[in-house]
């Protein structure tokens, strides 16, 4: 095994290395900046790591990892045309920079670029490789969708319908890159779909740690400002938690500050997140899926030395500050 940061430069080195067709520019140049953003490279990094990690080098399964960072990328696209996102890992989103119209069709291109990646492996893996990203692919879009209802709905969602959209949103990503990269390697079934649990767990966590962050995380380190999710009225586990469990006193003044966009309202809000437990029941369920995805890596018959890359791994993104 690699390190992470290893594995992370072998990505981004490929990366650098895309030959994208010189005309039309107004196509290819979103898809180049969008990429040269940067990130985590968390997916591709699973999926070089279960590959190697079921016996198969990384360069073996490397276009299998483009596949999926640019698929994660074409989604981040798209997903900042509808919330009409301004910035994106610190720069201006491709729809600012650009416009509406081709950010859209750059994002199509990632999608078609995604998939013609993911389908350059060995014909007898074909047909399962496609199945699992369709699959994945296609849950994402339900997760999409659940969250604009969950934006229009007048009532609040309950707990088990904001996990179910964030398992479709995000973790089943994470599960799949795990699973493909082993599925690549010719790893038996009982050793792909352990993975796939691993990340699909490690993904709620992840998720749930991003909520935490957005409201108790250090701007400064985060990367940007805190609150914002509470200033968009956005449901999160935090919130749910927080409404199921406030007087109905509590309930109201909430409510009254539904639009406003203050200092005095992201005070409000934090302080009962923590007065009512909803912050350490956040903490809890972060722990609750690291757990659930540790457990997942002990039964996937991986070696010792995987184990321990994915653990640390794990352990490093649910106690991450950015």
């Amino acid at each position: 095994m690699l390190t992470e940061q290893q594995y992370r430069e072998l990505i981004n080195e490929a990366i650098t290395a895309i030959n994208y067709p010189a005309e039309p520019s107004g196509l290819y140049q979103p898809i180049s900046y969008t990429l040269a953003g940067g990130g985590k490279r968390l997916r591709p990094i699973l999926l070089l790591a279960a590959a190697h990690s079921c016996g198969t080098a990384p360069d073996k399964a490397m276009k299998q990892a483009l596949g999926i960072e640019m698929f994660h990328n074409f989604t981040l696209l798209h997903d900042d045309v509808m919330d009409n996102a301004d910035m994106r890992h610190g720069r201006p989103t491709v729809h600012k920079h650009w416009n509406n119209p081709t950010a859209i069709l750059s994002g199509d291109a990632m999608l078609t670029m995604a998939t013609s990646m993911i389908s350059d492996c060995r014909p007898d893996k074909l047909r399962n490789v496609l199945d699992l990203f369709n699959k994945t692919a296609m849950e994402i879009y339900q997760g999409q969708q659940y969250d604009m209802d969950f934006e229009q709905m007048p009532g609040l969602v309950s707990v088990n319908q904001y996990m179910h959209m964030i398992r479709l949103k995000t973790s089943v990503l994470l599960g799949c890159a795990c699973q493909m990269g082993a599925l690549v390697a010719g790893a038996e079934e009982s050793t792909q779909k352990a993975l796939y649990r691993f990340g699909e767990n490690l993904g709620l966590a992840f998720q749930l740690q991003d909520d935490w962050l957005d409201t108790f995380g250090n701007p400064d380190i985060f990367g940007k400002n805190i609150g914002g999710d509470i200033l968009n009225d956005k449901q999160t586990f935090l919130l749910i938690s927080t409404i199921n469990k406030a007087s109905e006193k509590q309930r109201q003044r909430l409510a009254s500050m539904a639009g406003q966009r203050s200092v005095e309202k992201i005070e409000y809000y934090t302080h009962l997140y923590r007065e009512l437990g909803a912050e350490q029941e956040c903490r809890q369920m972060i722990n609750h899926y690291g757990s659930e995805s540790i457990k997942a890596l002990n039964q996937s018959g991986i070696p010792a030395d995987a184990i321990n890359f994915f653990t640390n791994l794990a352990q490093a993104s649910l106690t991450r500050t950015h």
